[in-house]
């Protein structure tokens, strides 16, 4: 199976007029990443399977990462890509995906882009959050917030967001910040913590008079 139009010149993203035939994402990527998230997201959008796209490659995600010949045969910089394009399409056909999907891990699979598929699906489903007035957002604390300053929380959080949109929210524990927090949400990123506090007033200890 041949690898779509759109996904076999993704690698020409780069330029503006390639730019300009892509539909236009809810929020802007960058980099490699970027270019292959907006080229998917585009893609799918024209075929009205968004949905369908991000629920397959979700399962994509979670069968590869459960297999672990799967992962070392698509990191392996010795087999071709040709060999790997048509592994991957005899797989995803037989599972049955869109074609969307198949064309899209062949074209990833053709560009050698393979060892970069979890970051450049994970800017997709940063694209599809913002499509679904998603904000997200990671909380980082040295140790698990009780229910009480969870609520607090996010609450606060609510005030970073504009209506009609809603917080996706993960938090993580991080005993080396040794209090405080660190709040990225969207582009905005916040560093509350006492780690981060002692860093800055040791650079201002450390200039010269």
């Amino acid at each position: 199976m041949a690898s779509s139009k759109c996904f076999g010149t993704v690698r020409q993203f780069s330029t503006s007029a390639m730019r300009a035939k892509l539909v236009t994402a809810p929020i802007q990527l960058f980099g490699t990443t970027g270019r292959y998230a907006h080229a998917l997201y585009s893609a799918a959008t024209k075929e009205k399977k968004l949905d369908l796209v991000e629920k397959e490659l979700k399962g994509f995600q979670a069968f590869a990462a459960k297999e672990p010949k799967l992962q070392d045969f698509m990191n392996d910089p010795s087999i071709k890509r040709l060999e790997k394009t048509q592994a991957l399409e005899a797989l995803l056909t037989k599972q049955k995906a869109s074609s969307i999907t198949t064309n899209f891990i062949a074209a990833l699979a053709e560009n050698g882009r393979l060892p970069e598929v979890n970051a450049i699906l994970g800017a997709f489903g940063t694209i599809m959050a913002a499509h679904r007035g998603e904000v997200i957002c990671s909380v980082t604390t040295a140790k698990v917030l009780d229910a009480k300053n969870m609520k607090e929380l996010q609450a606060t959080l609510k005030l970073f967001i504009k209506e009609g949109e809603t917080i996706k929210l993960t938090t993580t524990v991080d005993p080396t910040i040794i209090g405080g927090m660190i709040v990225n949400i969207g582009d905005k990123y916040v560093d509350m913590s006492m780690s981060g506090k002692i860093k800055a007033y040791t650079n201002l200890i450390q200039q010269p008079i």
